[in-house]
């Protein structure tokens, strides 16, 4: 996908105009929005997952990435894993007293697909679209590498490729090509254990009250997402409570972009000089790109954009 300097500095200039009036069109979309108990969303049962971590190996496949780390025996539980550029899930093990000793709970995360995400409301081009259809696109010729989608996220899921001389932001897409195919997500798609039940976000909250209802034993009472940050589009279930899982419960249940709108009202005029700078940051971009291209090319090297 390429964008034209023009569509570029539409884009640019739209934000910048936005600003001088509030952003309020946005913000009423961002909170009216579509209906997102229709939207896709997954559940995920922590009591069902056995870290066999195939959905690690099924994510890498599915986006081209590097292999996952598969350290011998349960080495890789050693420490606490996050996702970065080339790793968009990683599962870790949670200890906790069970019958007989310690009883593991594994976890996985990725990006959370916010309903109304903090990360698409910082973004002054619109590099990071939250769709109709539910995930939160990225479109990687609209960056400008400002990083403020990583310092909004409240999940700490963004991430910025330093290695690269033309660096994008790279995260879960929640396999969004494949749900335009009639697919379901690679990691829902190879879960040998069910831990992972993909399906409309509505359908999956009464499953998951269902199952806490029936089994009160098996389950904290709580399905974080359903609230969180005005509600994700990746739901929990567990046995003990989600503070233990490693997962915030400090974030309260107001959608963050909220907070960045009286900000951003606040402050127009300083808005109104984004365009021209970002007119200038697109060109230097641009430059640096298309001289990494040449060189690779010089060297008989192949360059993945995406």
């Amino acid at each position: 996908m390429t964008i034209s300097r023009r569509a570029f500095l539409k884009i640019a200039g739209a934000s910048g105009a936005a600003g001088v009036i509030g952003w309020p069109e946005e913000a009423r979309a961002v909170r009216e929005g579509p209906r997102w108990d229709e939207t896709p969303a997954m559940l995920v049962d922590t009591t069902k997952c056995v870290g066999c971590r195939a959905c690690e190996a099924a994510c890498g496949e599915a986006n081209r990435l590097p292999d996952p780390a598969r350290a011998a025996g349960e080495d890789v539980f050693a420490g606490k894993r996050t996702t970065d550029s080339r790793t968009y899930t990683v599962v870790n093990r949670y200890l906790s007293p069970g019958k007989g000793g310690t009883r593991p709970t594994f976890v996985k995360t990725q990006c959370m697909h916010c309903l109304q995400p903090a990360c698409a409301s910082a973004c002054l081009v619109k590099a990071l679209e939250k769709t109709p259809e539910g995930p939160i696109l990225y479109h990687p010729d609209r960056c400008m590498g400002c990083r403020y989608c990583m310092v909004a996220c409240p999940f700490g899921v963004p991430k910025f490729e330093y290695e690269k001389a033309v660096p994008y932001i790279q995260k879960c897409s929640f396999c969004l090509e494949r749900l335009d195919q009639g697919k379901l997500p690679a990691c829902a798609q190879v879960c040998p254990g069910g831990a992972l039940q993909f399906g409309k976000r509505k359908e999956l909250l009464e499953i998951a009250k269902s199952r806490i209802y029936q089994t009160p034993d098996r389950y904290v009472h709580h399905i974080y997402g359903e609230h969180e940050v005005g509600g994700t589009g990746w739901l929990y279930i567990s046995r003990i409570p989600f503070e233990q899982l490693g997962f915030r419960v400090d974030l309260g249940m107001r959608p963050y972009p909220e907070f960045t709108w009286p900000f951003l009202s606040a402050v127009p005029f300083v808005l109104m000089l984004w365009p021209p700078f970002l007119m200038g940051l697109y060109a230097f971009r641009k430059g640096k790109g298309e001289t990494a291209r040449g060189a690779a090319e010089g060297e008989g090297v192949e360059t993945r954009h995406e």
